[in-house]
């Protein structure tokens, strides 16, 4: 059975690992995974009562970590802070970080202070700064934690001690401290800042009761049915309908798009959402807990638990750099103090060494850098379901498409009107529609609805004959009108009207007898999707469009596009073995679409990306969830992508080089333990804000 529970206080990366290697190995659990970005734990275990694993959970962390509580995760009402504050070994002790300050700058400052007193007052500097580290190092030798951060830190001071460097270990203890505090310190606020991003829940709704008054309520409270009132500049705190009032909706925070859609009673809105102009009453549609402001949350803390292959290396890479660090810091205070003699400059370098071997600012590299990027895609309307989704989609080498929702609006419309010589296009329009707005068939719709986008005044229709699977006719304003197909026209002996179109539904108009002109009903292409291909190919991208469309059809749309290759007529089950064929042609490869029937293709594919306005199994399938349905987001996606995992490897980079550079320094003596503690917490803290910066990179 899953559960999900909250590790408070967790926020040492490389402790995180530990105390997630060592649940794994729990005969109770089949399946665990720690997400630094949410402190949750995602675990599967056989142990039937809840209270009892948060024991044995508490009791692995306790033995690696003080300080961390477990509990069952529940998550907070929006506005609702947790002030629980704990003093970790690892960072707080703010009152202690500025004795240690005082303590330091008197000493380097004030001359005439007895050695014995300095001495004295440093010890005791020392052990308030670092009672902590030095008894977390002592319980985590006892349970097998040998190349724990706190021991390493440590050895690395007690070492300085015995050298008679007391100033120096009690400065290095010190700028620890300091470290460790700022670095949990802008975790904590760069966590905070994505899911401040992405958490678009109410901290209070305005229930409307029968008599049309309002109160403020809990969004808890709120049940479907009911009606709840929006005024202009709020963010729509559930998802409903409008019933009273008119206004446009800024979509972009839930969907991506830019442009504000004009609503009124009828319409149905979404949770997350900004009401630009005008007050509106909406009816409840979905509680709070299935509204789309918890759905994508839901969507996030989801694939944030879900880890990409880069974060599971560095994770075992972080395993061996230690130990080999360590072995090179034995080494170092060995082998040359037995050739030159001088052990203490010897053994003081290979005291750097163990400081530089904590794996903290490698560990917590990656994470941080996927949960940015996940967060930096849910605020575009772009759900990741993990890491692995990213790195996958980073690599991909080809695209395919469905064609009808996905490339396409998926709705008929009046493409063009072509005129034979002497006939008004306006004139044609408007006779036509006056006999197709009788009718429910979709062509016909198509020619009523174009009519009443131009404003065109319809007149009466008299000796109106609907003609089953050919068209109508009728007279308007005396002039006998004939509307169909080439059946119907070769029915009346009509001629003139030249070779069908390449693409849609076309539609012959006669006037007393003689051809007028044609009017084509087609599906359109999305306003972006021209753009959007015309990127990918950019990109180095091959496009392919995969349809049930003809072949004639698919030909003229995917032209229109710029699609590259085109595959036509094709039923659900031969998508799959197209795609399998595109894999061995192109490499990794991608599909996109909507429908039901789409939901094989986008498991099987190497990346499934689901169009959100598309079908509940479709967006189950797919490994990547467009709110707004468009290929210019699909574009967004791959750039979200490869800015993370981009950023990602700059983090390991950084982190891995500085730590190699200072070790270089130290052995040439350019480098003392001082900027060992910066290579180890300070490269940790530039780590987070280089991860943050997915969340406003363009």
């Amino acid at each position: 059975m899953e559960r999900i529970l909250l590790l408070k206080n967790l926020t040492c990366a490389n402790c995180a690992a530990k105390i997630e290697d060592k649940i794994k190995k729990m005969e109770t659990v089949s399946a665990a995974s720690f997400s630094v970005g949410t402190q949750q734990l995602r675990i599967t275990s056989t142990v039937p009562d809840t209270n009892d694993l948060i024991t044995e959970i508490q009791g692995v962390c306790d033995s690696i970590e003080d300080g961390v509580e477990v509990q069952l995760y529940e998550r907070k009402t929006k506005g609702a802070h947790d002030h629980h504050d704990h003093d970790h070994a690892h960072g707080g002790g703010l009152v202690s970080i500025i004795i240690g300050v005082v303590v330091m700058l008197v000493y380097s400052f004030v001359d005439g202070i007895p050695e014995d007193i300095a001495f004295g007052v440093l010890l005791a500097t020392y052990l308030l700064l670092g009672w902590g580290v030095l008894w977390n190092a002592i319980k985590n030798i006892g349970s097998g934690q040998v190349f724990d951060e706190s021991f390493l830190m440590s050895v690395a001071t007690l070492g300085a001690v015995i050298i008679g460097e007391m100033p120096e270990a009690v400065g290095v203890m010190l700028f620890y401290r300091i470290g460790t505090y700022f670095e949990e310190k802008a975790t904590a606020r760069s966590r905070s800042a994505i899911m401040d991003a992405i958490d678009m829940r109410p901290e209070q709704v305005r229930l409307v009761d029968e008599a049309g008054q309002s109160k403020v309520v809990s969004p808890e409270e709120v049940r479907i049915g009911q009606t709840i009132e929006v005024i202009a500049g709020e963010r729509i705190p559930l998802d409903g309908t409008v019933i009273e009032g008119t206004t446009r909706i800024d979509t972009a925070p839930v969907t991506g798009e830019p442009v504000p859609v004009q609503v009124k009673p009828g319409s149905e809105i979404l949770s997350g959402c900004i009401n630009q102009s005008g007050r509106i009453l909406m009816r409840v549609d979905k509680e709070l807990k299935d509204s789309m402001v918890t759905r994508v949350l839901d969507a996030v803390e989801n694939a944030a638990a879900t880890k990409p292959r880069i974060d599971r290396f560095i994770t075992r890479f972080a395993r061996v750099y230690t130990p080999t660090v360590v072995l090179l810091a034995a080494l170092v205070a060995v082998i040359p103090s037995l050739i030159t003699g001088n052990w203490n400059y010897w053994v003081y370098t290979a005291l750097t060494f163990l400081v530089i071997s904590c794996p903290c600012a490698l560990v917590l590299s990656v994470p941080l850098a996927f949960f940015s990027g996940i967060g930096r895609g849910s605020r575009t309307g772009i759900l990741f379901k993990g890491g692995l989704s990213m790195e996958a989609l980073r690599n991909i080498k080809a695209i395919a498409m469905d064609k009808t929702g996905t490339l396409t609006t998926g709705e008929f419309a009046v493409q063009s009107i072509t005129t034979a010589e002497g006939f008004d296009e306006v004139d044609i329009l408007a006779k036509a529609a006056a006999l197709e707005v009788r009718s429910s068939h979709p062509v016909a719709v198509s020619i009523a609805n174009e009519a009443k986008k131009r404003n065109v005044q319809l007149a009466e229709v008299v000796d109106l004959e609907e003609l089953s699977g050919r068209g109508m006719t009728g007279v308007v304003n005396g002039v006998k009108v004939a509307v169909g197909n080439r059946r119907l026209f070769n029915e009346l002996q009509i001629t003139g009207y030249g070779e069908p179109a390449d693409y849609g539904s076309e539609v012959l108009v006669a006037l007393d007898g003689q051809y007028a002109g044609t009017i084509l009903i087609a599906d359109a292409l999305k306003e972006d999707t021209k753009s959007a291909v015309a990127e990918l190919a950019k990109r180095g991208l091959r496009t392919i469009m995969l349809t049930g469309d003809t072949q004639a059809g698919a030909r003229y749309m995917a032209k229109e596009a710029g699609i590259d290759d085109v595959r036509a007529e094709l039923l659900p089950v031969d998508k799959l073995s197209v795609m399998k064929e595109l894999r061995e042609t192109y490499g990794s490869t991608m599909f996109v679409g909507d429908g039901i029937n789409d939901a094989p293709v986008l498991a099987g594919a190497d990346v499934g990306g689901a169009m959100g306005s598309g079908a509940d199994a479709a967006i189950e399938a797919a490994d990547v969830v467009y709110m707004r349905p468009s290929i210019s987001a699909v574009v967004e996606s791959i750039r979200i992508s490869s800015n993370t995992i981009s950023i990602a490897w700059q983090n390991v980079v950084v982190a891995l080089g500085v730590k190699i550079l200072v070790m270089i320094m130290g052995l040439f003596g350019f480098a003392n333990m001082w900027v060992a503690v910066f290579a180890d917490t300070g490269v940790s803290i530039l780590c987070i804000l280089n991860s943050i910066r997915i969340l406003y990179k363009k």
